[in-house]
């Protein structure tokens, strides 16, 4: 599932009013408590944008963002009660979008997170740039290090969905239903357009950097800006 927002704190109560605020405005928002958590989130779920504060009962947020951005281009809110300008200084260095201090306004947060939203939502539905792939959805070309790749309409629709599902496993069976909009397309159908993508795009295509095979689940497309 495709969350706007995903709120990672273990001071739950502040969490969830700030999820059920988010999400009575209209921004679709789920908490994770933890690190641990966030990294289960992503394996079934994916979100356009984080709040993340620095202190997490099982580490530290400075960690798990540097462990994020391994992966995605997530745009990242760090949120803490310390006032310090190193912590800020760091924030801002390791990746992170933007500093915010508790206690927070909820009206004041929102209005930013909407901000941040708008400026990568607007980009997400024109083109996606990672690295040497760069995706123009409005004209429906691909390009890798600036020359134009050839794909069929069926491969361009596959890999734009991965794309908009970003860092989470798809399963055969949803790529079946949204991609070829018919379930009973068979495996070996979907393996080779697969291998055919990454022929596309791919350095090393039998060594897949962008569409990683989960094996007994599908698949999952991941940025890591190569």
């Amino acid at each position: 599932m495709v969350y706007d927002c995903l709120i990672i704190d273990d001071e739950k109560l502040l969490a969830d009013s700030t999820a059920e605020y988010f999400n009575l405005f209209g921004v679709k928002t789920a908490v994770s408590y933890s690190a641990a958590g966030c990294r289960d989130f992503f394996m079934e779920n994916t979100a356009k944008l984080l709040l993340l504060d620095i202190n997490l009962g099982d580490g530290s947020g400075f960690a798990l963002c540097r462990e994020l951005r391994e992966t995605t281009e997530i745009p990242i809110l760090f949120i803490s009660a310390r006032t310090s300008d190193d912590d800020q200084i760091v924030a801002l260095s390791i990746g992170g979008d933007d500093y915010i201090q508790k206690p927070y306004s909820l009206s004041v947060l929102l209005a930013k997170v909407k901000v941040v939203l708008k400026r990568y939502g607007s980009h997400d539905t024109e083109s996606y740039i990672n690295g040497r792939l760069t995706v123009d959805f409005q004209t429906r070309q691909v390009f890798v290090n600036n020359a134009v790749i050839k794909l069929t309409p069926l491969e361009f629709k596959l890999l734009s969905y991965m794309i908009q599902n970003e860092g989470r496993i798809i399963t055969k069976k949803e790529l079946f239903e949204k991609v070829w909009e018919d379930k009973f397309t068979g495996d070996g159908t979907l393996n080779v357009h697969i291998r055919k993508l990454r022929e596309a795009i791919e350095p090393d295509p039998g060594n897949p950097s962008y569409i990683l095979t989960v094996w007994g689940d599908g698949y999952r497309f991941v940025g890591r800006n190569i």
